[in-house]
């Protein structure tokens, strides 16, 4: 993939380390909201890492997770109180992180929330990573239907990191290493949420993404 190529993406629920990357190492980023949205995907999960292996954080949905309509038009159940479920379970596994502080308030405020839809929530978290990151926009958002037809030049990636595959070789080839928090229990866990690469590495997490080998050569 080369910096100056069209490249669609879907939305995500705190991203994993390597779609944040993507944006970071290319200029022309179109991040897809008219999509049908796709259960099973991290459009609504994100996963972490605990003393006792990975966590997966799920986000509810109203109509459940089957219904098929626009990805912008998906509304968050609060039926249950998977926010407070949530912000324990990060508080949990980075409390001890050595950046976790700089960040709590934000994250503990943004649990109290309650948007009503999963794109405008994940969209937000978007802006706060490139704001703690040093990342310049570089991506458009398609929520409407005269944003179509894509250029068929496009690289589509939406779906290429997925729960059952976002670690595997040739999902993330040449990952990004640091230091984790539970490295010496379960050791080091690849292409997590970037909520672990910011609460291990802090401001050094922009210098990390600039510098990774991403996809070398891959084939999209």
């Amino acid at each position: 993939m080369g910096k100056n190529e069209l490249i669609i993406i879907e939305s995500q629920y705190f991203p994993t380390i390597n779609w944040i990357n993507i944006l970071f190492l290319n200029k022309d980023i179109k991040i897809d909201l008219c999509e049908t949205y796709q259960k099973m995907s991290f459009r609504n999960r994100c996963v972490v890492a605990g003393s006792n292996g990975l966590v997966h954080l799920s986000v509810p949905l109203q109509k459940g997770r089957s219904q098929r309509q626009p990805m912008k038009d998906v509304k968050i159940s609060y039926a249950t109180d998977w926010q407070l479920q949530h912000w324990r379970t990060i508080e949990s596994c980075y409390g001890r992180s050595p950046f976790f502080e700089f960040y709590r308030d934000w994250l503990e405020a943004f649990y109290k929330k309650q948007p009503v839809f999963l794109a405008d929530m994940n969209l937000e978290i978007l802006e706060w990573v490139c704001k703690q990151t040093g990342l310049e926009k570089s991506w458009e958002v398609l929520d409407r239907e005269t944003d179509y037809p894509i250029d068929p030049r496009a690289i589509d990636l939406r779906g290429y990191f997925m729960p059952k595959n976002f670690q595997s070789p040739e999902r993330c080839p040449h990952p990004i290493v640091y230091t984790q928090v539970f490295e010496d229990r379960i050791g080091f866990q690849p292409n997590l949420s970037v909520l672990d690469l910011l609460c291990c590495t802090g401001p050094q997490a922009r210098l990390l993404l600039q510098n990774s080998n991403f996809f070398p050569g891959a084939k999209i």
